[in-house]
């Protein structure tokens, strides 16, 4: 029986990947992706050969028995991998992981590219403590959400999508006082890597006047800094 690895994969610069994700690629049976032509290009650029199957949040409930069957009787090692960044983090693979080691299938995650860490080490905010959220509720709960955060002694960090992030800063204006300090991360490791640091209040008026693109990671400092 072949194990199933965890291979994080570049935000953007392609620089970002590990020799040991590279020869792990190499080395396996299949590629479960995220996306097969994002991943196709990648394993391109990377002059790496592999067979590449989907596995995404669209089938892997229907996929997942089949797919946890396949690896048992596979000889050969399993990779699977999301368009960018670590499998399981806001990304595929949490329910295959968990329906793996319960098969009694060897699970092994590589160390690599995940959002979360840079944005929070760089932020200037304390990180020695801190509470990730993923992606916030779009509608119910979205609130509520914010709330909770009003006496949180950690730095708070979450995932938002560029047409919600001056949304975003408003409600948390709103719920959490304009002084409470955070920072808006763009674009993690590619071209154009931004930090905005700053009250709520000065990143609500900045957002309120400048278009966001890209991949955004909030950093939202603790109650009482």
């Amino acid at each position: 029986m072949g194990k199933l690895i965890l291979v994080p994969t570049p935000l953007g610069n392609l620089g970002d990947i590990t020799l040991r994700s590279m020869d792990v690629l190499r080395s396996v049976e299949i590629v479960l992706a995220e996306d097969t032509r994002t991943s196709g290009k990648l394993l391109k650029l990377l002059e790496i050969q592999a067979p590449l199957r989907s596995f995404h949040m669209h089938n892997e409930h229907s996929l997942l028995e089949r797919t946890v069957a396949d690896i048992e009787q596979r000889v050969g090692d399993t990779a699977l991998v999301c368009d960018a960044g670590t499998p399981g983090i806001s990304d595929p693979g949490f329910l295959l992981v968990r329906a793996c080691v319960v098969a009694g299938i060897l699970v092994e995650a590589l160390p690599g590219p995940t959002a979360l860490i840079p944005a929070i080490v760089a932020s200037g905010l304390p990180c020695d403590r801190f509470v990730f959220e993923g992606f916030i509720p779009q509608k119910k709960g979205r609130q509520s959400r914010m709330k909770e955060w009003q006496n949180e002694t950690r730095t708070v960090v979450f995932y938002e999508s560029p047409h919600r992030i001056e949304r975003c800063m408003r409600e948390l204006e709103e719920h959490l006082g304009p002084d409470r300090p955070a920072c808006v991360v763009r674009e993690i490791s590619k071209m154009f890597e931004t930090y905005h640091r700053g009250t709520i209040a000065e990143l609500a008026r900045y957002f309120a006047s400048h278009e966001a693109k890209g991949e955004i990671v909030v950093v939202l400092g603790a109650a009482g800094n």
